[in-house]
């Protein structure tokens, strides 16, 4: 697998998914956008229409783990997403633990002094941000987390 081309930087909500894509050289992560879910095909077609646009080779999709370390139902849901995904755009997928990522995206965007509203808007995005950073601060680690390449 190559270490150059764009990550996608996932958030995974139920209700809204936040995304943020990374530089080809993969050094440096930038909040992309934040995704209303409308159902199997209508996210599908977005989702495809992303990799396409931003040109995506990898995806990292957050777990939410505890702090204790154990994944819960959302870790769950978290992977069973990232698995549809990935056979959806026919991409990898890695999962990545993001404690506290909205936490620190909320930090900083009351910080930038932000309406609620404006925040909302916002957290997701930037919570993708803060977790594909991580990521590519790591140096992209896969082999361990690697879902593999899903032919859908």
């Amino acid at each position: 697998m190559s270490d150059r081309g764009r990550v996608l930087g996932v958030d995974y909500g139920s209700v809204r998914v936040g995304l943020a894509v990374s530089d080809v050289d993969r050094r440096i992560a930038s909040p992309h956008v934040t995704y209303e879910r409308g159902g199997p095909n209508q996210d599908a077609s977005f989702f495809k229409e992303q990799m396409k646009q931003e040109e995506i080779t990898l995806i990292v999709v957050g777990l939410p783990i505890h702090s204790d370390g154990r994944e819960g139902e959302k870790a769950k849901e978290a992977r069973d997403f990232g698995q549809w995904l990935g056979g959806v755009v026919s991409l990898p997928v890695v999962f990545w633990d993001e404690r506290f990522t909205t936490v620190e995206a909320e930090g900083h965007l009351l910080a930038a002094g932000m309406t609620r509203k404006r925040r909302r808007d916002r957290r997701d995005r930037v919570a993708a941000q803060i977790l594909l950073q991580s990521f590519l601060d790591a140096g992209c680690p896969m082999q361990s987390q690697l879902f593999g390449r899903l032919e859908g």
